[in-house]
This record gives C-alpha cells, sequence and structure tokens, in this order.
C-alpha cells in the first residue's frame, strides 16, 4: 500500500469522482479560460477565471492498494486562496461574529503599511502591505469591520507538471495515482509566511480597537501546536474561523463551518511556531548522517 498528495480538486470539481474523458479534458485546459467556481462576480463584468496554472484548487491524499486500485483519504487541503471564497460562506461567518450582519461589505486588498514618503503624502500607490480583506458592517452612521486574512497552504516536492503528463493521456480505469512525492507544506505557510503577516499586521489593527479575522482550512489548525485561548471575543486579538469540507455532492466538495477560536497574538506566535525540541542525541545522529553524505 502506498500513499502520497496528489490533486484534490481540479478546477473546482473533486478530482477522485471524475472520469478519465473529463480528467484528460481538464488537463488540457488553460486556466486562463476556465471560469473559477469560487471567486465573486462583479457586477458589470466577465465571469473571473482561474487565477492557478494548472487549476489545482486543494491537494488531497491517495492510497493505492497491492492491485493498483486508487482511492482518495481524508479531507482536501486548500492550496489556492479562492477556494475560501466559496458561496461567500467566510464572509457571512465573520460578518455575524465581528460585525453584527450577514451580509458585510467587501473590499479586497486595502493597502496597510507605506513607506515614508507615501506616509507622508498619504498615498497609497506603493503600498508595501495590503489586508487580504477588509469587510465592513455600513449600517448605521458608524463604519464597523473588520480585517481578514486568508491562508491556503504551500506544498513541497516534485511539480504538479509531473501528474499533468499523466493526466493528458489518462484512459482510466479509476484516476491516476500521484507520480511524484509532495506534501502541504504547513510549516512554510504558517510560521514562514502567515506569522509575519499576522506580527505586522496585528499590532496596528488591535490599537484601532478593531479584530483581525483569520480563515484557515481544518487540516491546516490541526497541523499547528496546541494554541491558548481566551474565553470572550472581547479579550481576544485574532478570531480563527476554521473551515471544512461535506462530502462531494454532484462532483463537488462543499466549504461549511466548522469552528471558531479567539486568541492573542503572543498565543498565535505559540501555535505556529510550536514544536517539540528532539534530543541532542538524535539531532547529532542527523549531523553524522549529514557529514557520511559529504
Amino acid at each position: 500500500m502506498t500513499s502520497r498528495y496528489g490533486t484534490g480538486e481540479l478546477y473546482g470539481f473533486d478530482f477522485s469522482a471524475l472520469p478519465p474523458e473529463r480528467i484528460r479534458e481538464l488537463s488540457l485546459a488553460s486556466h486562463r479560460n476556465v471560469v473559477c467556481p469560487f471567486k465573486r462576480a462583479q457586477p458589470g463584468k466577465p465571469p473571473p477565471k482561474c487565477i492557478k496554472k494548472g487549476g489545482v484548487c486543494s491537494l488531497r491524499q491517495c492510497v493505492q492498494d497491492d492491485q493498483g486500485k486508487v482511492r482518495p483519504k481524508g479531507e482536501p487541503v486548500s492550496t489556492c486562496p479562492n477556494r475560501f471564497l466559496e458561496g461567500n460562506l467566510v464572509a457571512e461567518w465573520v460578518g455575524e461574529t465581528l460585525l453584527g450582519t450577514s451580509k458585510p461589505l467587501v473590499v479586497s486588498e486595502l493597502p496597510f503599511l507605506m513607506g515614508k514618503t507615501q506616509a507622508q503624502e498619504e498615498s497609497d500607490k506603493d503600498a508595501v502591505g495590503k489586508i487580504d480583506e477588509v469587510l465592513v458592517n455600513a449600517e448605521g452612521g458608524e463604519l464597523r469591520w473588520c480585517a481578514l486574512e486568508i491562508q491556503a497552504v504551500y506544498f513541497s516536492g516534485m511539480s504538479m507538471e509531473n501528474d499533468f503528463k499523466m493526466m493528458r493521456e489518462w484512459a482510466g480505469p479509476g484516476v491516476p495515482f500521484p507520480q511524484a512525492q509532495r506534501r502541504p507544506d504547513f510549516r512554510s505557510s504558517g510560521p514562514k509566511r502567515l506569522m509575519p503577516q499576522l506580527q505586522i499586521k496585528v499590532p496596528t489593527i488591535s490599537r484601532w480597537g478593531k479584530k483581525m479575522a483569520v480563515v484557515i482550512d481544518r487540516s491546516f489548525w490541526d497541523s499547528l501546536s496546541e494554541m491558548r485561548e481566551v474565553k470572550d471575543l472581547s479579550n481576544c486579538e485574532i478570531v480563527w474561523f476554521v473551515v471544512s469540507f461535506a462530502p462531494a455532492k454532484d462532483g463537488r466538495f462543499s466549504l461549511r463551518r466548522h469552528e471558531t477560536h479567539f486568541t492573542t497574538l503572543d498565543n498565535a506566535v505559540e501555535g505556529l511556531t510550536g514544536g517539540t525540541p528532539m534530543s541532542l542525541d538524535r539531532f547529532e545522529k542527523q549531523i553524522r548522517a549529514r557529514l557520511r553524505l559529504a
């Protein structure tokens, strides 16, 4: 029995349920010509297209038995941030929790950090940092808003092109087994990408009396070290909105609310960077092994 991570969703479709002819068709398509099923449509503009070359929305673990039969295992792991936009579920959830409305207005990629010259001139033309989304409750005279950070997962290992080569000629039966080793890289996605974003943005947003919402999927949350939580929303700086995936229906997975967690920034950093150090003996064994290979 062999296990590898491969395509979970291809252009929004459950890869494990696709027939061979559809696998060939989608693997040959240009992402620029395929409509993203998750991005928000803009009034008066054409439907938004996919931004990911190859169209892979998520990874999923695949298992191949001794007879060569392939079956999926577990939930998808989101690798595209647009995957979280399905049905406006996240915006509604965050709005209900933090703003008192299920229909917040959404401002995307709002400049946040500026260089010295731009700060003096109050110009956002050359802003060096942006907030993924700002959600706003525009009812009444007071401007009520919160920031939203969206974090998908990077992967490490061989390129997906190794799999696409097989997909383009796939005749079945079932779906092809991933051709190369790869895995979701939660360590790069958390400490190396998400944590710096929070450390830069949360202190200022918190001083302004606002909250930072962070959306990740269940696999990402489960990969984190234990994160101390606060009991009340008023005492937190970050609200984690963890989504999961309902079983595939009509060839697609369905995003769903899973759970929320209230933390401070310090607690979040502990969870993102935490881990159990290995023993000195084990560490030095690694050094000796590397030196033998040098």
